[in-house]
């Protein structure tokens, strides 16, 4: 089953975001992802980078045959430019382009910026409406704001990895960086809003983006126990979903592989044991307040009839079973499988772009391509430094335009 293929027009034009831009000083992922979204929405982003070694997500593996995977996700419709920020003629590069610029993303360490001359405050009297984004493991304040931001650490700290383990044992490593991803979020919510606060106001701000604010935000769930506790209420019972619900679990089928079992809502409870012709599992007393719960006494008999009906067949034929009556039972898939799924190629969640030295290559999809706010056509991350010569010219062009608008102003208005 091959991935869906689109071709990319050569030219973007057009989105939401077309005549902002972006001036994008951060690395590896929260940053870069962010900023892949506003150019996704039509802005012009302007990779900034080391030169030689670039942002070190580059070097992630796994590569199509020379460039990475990874920094071809999150990179996608920038243009790049390689400048040394130790150097005062590229600081001033820099802070040229800040001046021509709306949006400025950074991801460095307290203190980091001001060093290389592209902080909040400089920034500011270089161009008093511009809307900062500085994105960190644990935001410019408390006991860890000087602490590198990894999303281990920023998931082990927000109580959502001890969640899925409970019990003695250290909990498995995420399988996802959510942390990353949610202030990657945060950031773009933050700078739309700004942008749109500028253009009624004209008044720029800072936002200082956290992963570990981010994340703990979305942690309710998790820590919802924990807020009942902290009001001096009792949390017993809490909501069960990390597999002591035997309706909300994962099982095995037939063949070893594995399946996601979703049945919380009694409607959907009943229509199952329908199905499989055990109505004597119906609990006639059932509320919605038991859909979260273990089931008490009869978790057992619902662990077995669900795990006899998984262990009765290979996963996929009980999968195209489920499916075909809208039941919430589906596959625990690989990467591989998932790429390749029934869904990603429905929702052409998977696409392909032109890049010039790997030929065409896939990329996964922006989820608002439906909605008509992206710019058309998508380019792929650029090689280290590939626009600087035309970015610098374009600063030039600026500078000359500024030059001639002064000079014209000085005589007059006659030339």
């Amino acid at each position: 089953m091959g991935v869906i293929e689109q071709q990319a027009p050569d030219v973007r034009e057009g989105g939401a975001l077309a005549g902002i831009r972006v001036i994008d000083f951060s690395r590896m992922l929260p940053g870069p992802w962010c900023g892949q979204m506003l150019a996704d929405l039509g802005a012009d982003v302007i990779k900034v980078e080391q030169p030689e070694v670039g942002d070190l997500g580059r070097h992630n593996a796994p590569n199509f045959v020379h460039g990475s995977v990874y920094f071809n996700t999150v990179n996608l419709n920038k243009r790049s430019i390689a400048l040394d920020l130790k150097r005062e003629a590229d600081q001033a590069i820099a802070q040229r382009l800040i001046e021509s610029a709306d949006v400025v993303i950074e991801s460095f360490r307290d203190g980091v910026p001001a060093r290389l001359g592209i902080d909040y405050e400089r920034a500011r009297e270089i161009k008093p409406d511009i809307i900062y984004c500085s994105i960190t493991g644990f935001g410019h304040s408390g006991p860890w704001a000087a602490i590198p931001g990894h999303d281990l650490v920023i998931q082990s700290t927000t109580g959502i990895m001890a969640a899925g383990t409970p019990g003695p044992g250290a909990p498995a490593i995420p399988g996802h960086q959510s942390a990353d991803y949610a202030a990657s979020s945060y950031a773009a919510i933050g700078i739309l809003a700004a942008l749109h606060r500028r253009a009624a106001t004209g008044e720029g701000g800072y936002l200082d983006i956290s992963m570990f604010d981010s994340l703990f935000s979305m942690s309710n769930i998790v820590n919802g126990g924990a807020l009942a506790r902290a009001a001096g209420n009792d949390s017993t019972p809490e909501m069960a979903l990390w597999g002591g619900n035997p309706r909300y679990s994962t099982y095995l089928t037939q063949d070893g592989k594995a399946v996601a079992v979703s049945l919380l809502e009694t409607a959907v409870w009943r229509k199952f044991c329908a199905l499989i012709g055990r109505e004597d599992l119906i609990h006639e007393e059932e509320t919605p307040r038991d859909r979260h719960t273990e089931h008490g006494e009869r978790a057992t008999l619902y662990f077995k009839a669900i795990s006899d009906l998984c262990l009765s067949r290979p996963r996929d034929e009980l999968i195209a079973w489920m499916v075909a009556r809208d039941m919430p039972i589906l596959p625990v898939y690989t990467p591989d499988e998932a790429i390749h799924g029934p869904q990603v190629r429905a929702r052409h969640l998977v696409e392909w772009v032109d890049h010039p030295t790997e030929g065409r290559i896939p990329v996964l999809g922006n989820p608002l391509a439906r909605s008509g706010l992206l710019a058309q056509g998508r380019r792929p991350a650029p090689d280290l430094g590939e626009h600087g010569a035309v970015v610098l010219a374009e600063l030039a062009e600026t500078q000359a335009r500024r030059v001639a608008r002064r000079d014209d102003s000085h005589n007059g208005g006659y030339s």
